[in-house]
């Protein structure tokens, strides 16, 4: 005798374009205090910690997940707000999913930004975003996002449920390949001197 499985209900989300979704399933918020590492001017950062405070919002995530199993997606908004530490602009800690073969579709709603992505094997790429633009980031690769304008980056995000988040191997390698830094008025790519390369067990 076959059984139907259980389907479940459509959902309708509100999603604006200053981030933030009504009825999110939940929010996480990252501190400048929380930031420690991920920027390469450690020196920088603690200056930034004790002018600004440890308790500064710097970005907030909110996503929403309804269904398990095969086939199931997260959707939610990444907000990051404007600033600089150092020479580097803000950015996300960034990271590789956990089933590294999971891809990730990133909609930039609001702002100006950069995508950076780079793979195990030394490849990287810079993707300007802003409203109306969207990037595909392939399975195996490791993304950051990186806010080069004076407001809010916000970018509608959709992934595969099982994918999970590696957010230690950039930590582990020194740093991303490159820096997002300041150019005059725009932004350029650094080389990261402290970069030692990623190893996956």
């Amino acid at each position: 005798m076959s059984t139907t499985p259980a389907i479940d209900i459509p959902v309708t989300l509100t999603i604006s374009p200053d981030g933030g979704i009504e009825g999110r399933s939940r929010r996480y918020e990252k501190h400048l205090g929380d930031m420690s590492g991920v920027y390469r001017a450690e020196a920088a950062w603690q200056a930034s910690v004790a002018e600004r405070g440890a308790d500064e919002l710097v970005y907030w995530v909110d996503d929403h997940r309804y269904q398990e199993g095969p086939g199931a997606l997260i959707t939610g908004t990444s907000t990051l707000l404007p600033g600089r530490v150092g020479e580097e602009f803000a950015v996300t800690r960034g990271h590789l999913h956990a089933v590294a073969d999971r891809a990730e579709l990133y909609y930039c709603l609001s702002g100006r930004g950069v995508m950076l992505l780079e793979t195990l094997d030394g490849r990287s790429e810079a993707i300007e975003l802003t409203p109306g633009k969207a990037v595909n980031v392939p399975g195996h690769w490791i993304h950051r996002s990186v806010n080069v304008g004076d407001e809010p980056f916000v970018t509608l995000f959709c992934y595969a449920a099982d994918a999970g988040q590696d957010y230690a191997l950039i930590a582990d390698a020194g740093g991303m390949k490159n820096l997002v830094t300041v150019d005059g008025d725009g932004w350029a790519l650094t080389p990261n001197p402290d970069h030692i390369g990623y190893h996956r067990a």
